[in-house]
């Protein structure tokens, strides 16, 4: 499983519109940034408190990265961007 299809996989999980998810890789020469796509109303789910959920997402996606620098970035559909690293 690849780190794109495992944070579909648990931002599905976490969120009220899964249909709505889109997780769209961005190739860098040493990192990969995931920008995840979720429906405005599933924003707060994701970040959870104090950004907790993020923060524990982030960290499964760089354990299963490994030594590859891997950003997750949080959309929602009609909104800003906010970057986890």
């Amino acid at each position: 499983m690849s780190a794109e299809e495992l944070v579909g996989f648990l931002v599905r999980g976490l969120v009220d519109n899964p249909d709505d998810v889109d997780v769209q890789p961005l190739e860098g020469d040493a990192s990969l940034v995931l920008e995840v796509t979720v429906n405005a109303d599933d924003v707060e789910l994701v970040k959870g408190d104090d950004g907790e959920t993020m923060r524990h997402l982030k960290a499964v996606v760089s354990a299963a990265a490994g030594k590859r620098k891997t950003i997750v970035e949080l959309v929602a559909s009609h909104g800003e961007a906010e970057e986890e690293e």
